[in-house]
Parts: structure tokens; C-alpha cells; sequence
């Protein structure tokens, strides 16, 4: 019996290996990789010019960090602007199939590493990015239509294993439909908050700004967005469907970057949706722009045309780790975003477990936060002036986030003792708003924050929301 269930188990992986490994076109995997280095390129283009690396890594007295990530620190002004231009070469190479592996992996490791310098810049959308560039790293989308190929760093092959189309088939997936249910909630289908707070002040835009006036405009958006994303990844998966659940991609990301400050997502979202396109459709593209000569077509890598069964014990031990690996990192995925259940409370108000969870712009919330600090020695107590050590964004976002009043505090703390205050105790009176309610007190005036540390478990020492 117990001989039986083995070979059972064994029989079920293997046919999940043979599935996974079963060779696919790379059509769809080179435009993906083509159109999200282009946009990459064009988006870290874009955050040196604006002056953002002067602004989110140079400027700044202090930067609030990520749980476990408090190691991470901005490098010198010249070290910083020589990583966006790293960043910049990586993007090309992606584009261009030029050390590609090299190429998604250093544009993944020192991106991530930029975001990680500062929580209060934290957006899904970088998260994404993070995700979706150590993936590209992971696939072989450099087997076509590449310098690589060109140059003989690697083998052309008109096919690529499954599993690398549908890793990102099942990253994109998670994200829309997380997202959807993220918004199956009292304020956002049966209020329409936040966004009869938003769509108002879009009034003045051309041949819609009209419709934003009215709420029930409000209530549209909020059970289209609901609907578009928990079904979206499904009408995409159906053939039949694909052309317009796409037209309404286009449409659904047009809308929200014209209505919203979300920088190059809904562009990213665009560009990299096709990959759930037909390789025929894939392929017709890249005949149309004509990127590559014939020579490099047809050329196929037996490493990316054998079946899991037929696989070497080298190749076979490789193929597996990297199968474990990705299960793993799908079962994180899938699991994850599921740990605010462990919390007491509003998840809106007291955001514990809200992060990397796929909650898209699903609450409007800004607080005031006066700080206090004590000399323990003198008893004599002082305001803190905030503008004297935050910027404006650091400001507005630490003032409602519980972890980062927590890291400003200690912060202060450490500040003050430097400059003579004995023993610094450090209170904050905090006033919170959620969802258009009236300002309330967010955490309790009285406690010594200094005290308190961040981690995972419960924050006794926020106030309830009150109904």
C-alpha cells in the first residue's frame, strides 16, 4: 500500500514536470521582454529627470524603513545616480537580449534595493515591478529576437517551456484578482468610498468630467473596478473573449492614469497583458516591426524543446529545483496577503497587514501628528517641528501609518539625546480621517513611544475607530 501511494505521487509529479516543461512558442516571452525593459527604461528616464533621486534618497535627514529591511541605507549622491544609470544600461540589455540574464537580474536586485530604502514611497505597483523583474531574470525569453543570439551567447530556439509563460500568466492573475477581492468591502461597493471623494475633483476634465459630478458616477466605478478585476485574467484566458476583455484593459488603465497619480503602471499593465495572446498574434507583431533578420529563426535549443520525462539527470535536477522554487514562491504569493486576518480591527484604520497585499487606492486617509519630547531629568517637554526633519511625502505619510510614527519617534529620540535632552521620552498626538469621517484621535496621547516596538504583533496602543 505504502509502495503504491509513492509511485502515485511520483506518477503526479511527473505529469505536472511533463506539463510545465512541455515546450511552448517564445513569441509571447520576447515581446513581454521587449516592451517591459522599454518601459523600465522609460520610467527610470523619467525618475532622474524629475529630480526624484535628489528628492527620495539624497535629500532626506532621515528615511523610515521596512520591518526586517532597517540594514538598508542610500549610498553617497554620485553612488545613487550611478546605480539609476546602471539601472538605465540593464533596461537596454533587457530590450535588446544583450546579457540578458545578467541584465534583469541587476535591474531587479538594484531597484528593489532603491525601494527598499524608503517605506513611505511604498506603491503596489513597485512591488510588482520588484516581483516581475526577478521573474524576467528566471525566463528564457533571450532565445529570440536577441543580441545574444547574435553575438553566440546562446542558442536561438523558436520555443520556450511552459513554465515561464505561465509564471507571469500566473503573476499578473494574482494581482488583478487579489486586487478585485481586495475590493468586495462596505466602503467601496455600498458607500462608493473613496472614490465619491475623488472622481469630484476630475470634474474638469474633457468629455467625461461631467459624469464625475455625480455620485452615482462614483458607485459605477466602484462595481466596474470590482468586477473588471476579479474577472479580467479569466475573459483573457478565453480565446474567444481576448480581444475585448483587452479593450477593456486599455480602457480600465487609460481611466485610472488619467484620474490618478499612478506614474507608468497602467502603461506597465498594458504593455505586459499580451502575454495571455495567441503566439500566432505574438508572432504576426514581430513580423510587422521586422526587429530581426532571418537568420535567427528556427534555430532550436534542445534544452528548451524536451519534455520533462525526457529531461537528463543534470537537466532534470536543475528543472525541479527550479519548479520547487517557483511553488514556493506561489504559495507565498497566494498566502501572504491573507495575514491581516490575523488582526483585530479595521484593516483600513489601524493598516495591519494591508501592505503587499494588492489593495489598489481603496481608502482616501490623512493625519495630523504633533510630536512631544520630555527631558526626563528637567520634566520640561517641547514640540517638534516635523518640517525641520521630514519632507513634505515623508510628512503626510508617516502622520497615519502606525510603524512609521513608531520609527519617527524612536528616531526623535535618538536625535534629541545627541543635542543634551537626558533620556528623551517621546509622545504624539495624532488625529487621523478616514474616508471623508471626522478627524479622531489615532493612537493614545499618553504613551511613551519610546517604549513601543514595531513588529509583527498586535498594536495595543491604537485607539479603536470610532462608528
Amino acid at each position: 500500500m505504502e509502495q503504491t501511494k509513492v509511485n502515485t505521487s511520483g506518477n503526479i509529479w511527473q505529469r505536472y514536470l511533463n506539463w510545465m516543461t512541455d515546450p511552448v512558442s517564445i513569441a509571447p516571452l520576447v515581446t513581454l521582454r521587449i516592451g517591459f525593459g522599454t518601459l523600465m527604461l522609460i520610467s527610470t528616464i523619467r525618475f532622474v529627470a524629475m529630480g526624484w533621486v535628489e528628492d527620495h534618497f539624497i535629500s532626506p535627514q532621515l528615511h523610515f524603513k521596512y520591518f526586517g529591511f532597517e540594514w538598508v541605507e542610500p549610498l553617497g549622491p554620485i553612488a545613487m545616480y550611478a546605480i539609476h544609470g546602471l539601472m538605465i544600461l540593464a533596461c537596454i540589455g533587457i530590450i535588446l537580449g544583450f546579457l540578458y540574464r545578467y541584465s534583469a537580474l541587476i535591474f531587479a536586485l538594484l531597484f528593489t534595493y532603491c525601494e527598499l530604502i524608503d517605506i513611505t514611497y511604498y506603491l503596489n505597483h513597485y512591488y510588482f515591478i520588484s516581483l516581475a523583474s526577478f521573474l524576467m531574470a528566471l525566463i528564457p525569453a533571450h532565445r529570440k529576437h536577441s543580441l545574444d543570439v547574435r553575438l553566440g551567447f546562446t542558442h536561438a530556439s523558436d520555443t520556450a517551456p511552459r513554465w515561464a509563460l505561465a509564471t507571469f500568466m500566473l503573476q499578473i492573475g494574482i494581482v488583478y484578482f487579489y486586487a478585485g477581492i481586495a475590493k468586495i468591502n462596505y466602503p467601496w461597493l455600498i458607500e462608493a468610498l473613496p472614490l465619491k471623494i475623488w472622481l469630484p475633483a476630475h470634474s474638469h476634465l474633457p468629455v467625461i468630467g461631467w459624469l464625475l459630478r455625480y455620485p452615482e458616477t462614483a458607485y459605477v466605478f466602484s462595481w466596474f473596478g470590482m468586477t473588471y478585476d476579479t474577472t479580467i485574467v479569466f475573459f483573457l484566458l478565453w480565446r474567444k473573449t481576448r480581444p475585448m476583455a483587452y479593450v477593456a484593459v486599455v480602457v480600465f488603465h487609460v481611466l485610472t492614469g488619467l484620474l490618478f497619480q499612478i506614474g507608468m503602471f497602467p502603461l506597465v499593465m498594458i504593455a505586459i497583458t499580451p502575454i495571455f495572446f495567441s503566439a500566432e498574434w505574438h508572432e504576426k507583431v514581430h513580423r510587422w516591426f521586422g526587429k530581426v533578420g532571418r537568420s535567427e529563426l528556427g534555430g532550436e535549443s534542445s534544452e528548451f524543446g524536451v519534455r520533462g520525462s525526457e529531461l537528463k539527470s543534470g537537466e532534470l535536477r536543475t528543472t525541479n529545483s527550479k519548479l520547487i522554487l517557483l511553488t514556493l514562491y506561489f504559495a507565498f504569493q497566494l498566502l501572504f496577503p491573507w495575514r491581516y486576518l490575523l488582526y483585530e480591527g479595521n484593516l483600513f484604520w489601524r493598516e495591519e497587514g494591508y501592505r503587499f497585499s494588492w489593495r489598489v487606492m481603496l481608502m482616501e486617509k490623512a493625519g495630523t501628528a504633533t510630536f512631544y519630547v520630555k527631558d526626563s531629568e528637567t520634566g520640561r517637554e517641547g514640540i517638534v517641528d516635523n518640517r525641520e526633519f521630514l519632507n513634505p511625502h515623508q510628512e503626510k505619510q508617516m502622520a497615519f501609518q502606525p510603524d512609521l510614527i513608531i520609527q519617527y519617534a524612536h528616531w526623535l529620540a535618538e536625535h534629541y539625546e545627541q543635542q543634551g535632552v537626558t533620556d528623551p521620552k517621546v509622545r504624539a498626538e495624532v488625529y487621523v480621517t478616514l474616508n471623508g469621517r471626522p478627524s479622531q484621535l489615532f493612537i493614545d496621547p499618553q504613551v511613551d513611544l519610546t517604549q513601543v516596538e514595531d513588529g509583527w504583533a498586535p498594536k495595543e496602543w491604537i485607539l479603536p475607530l470610532e462608528k
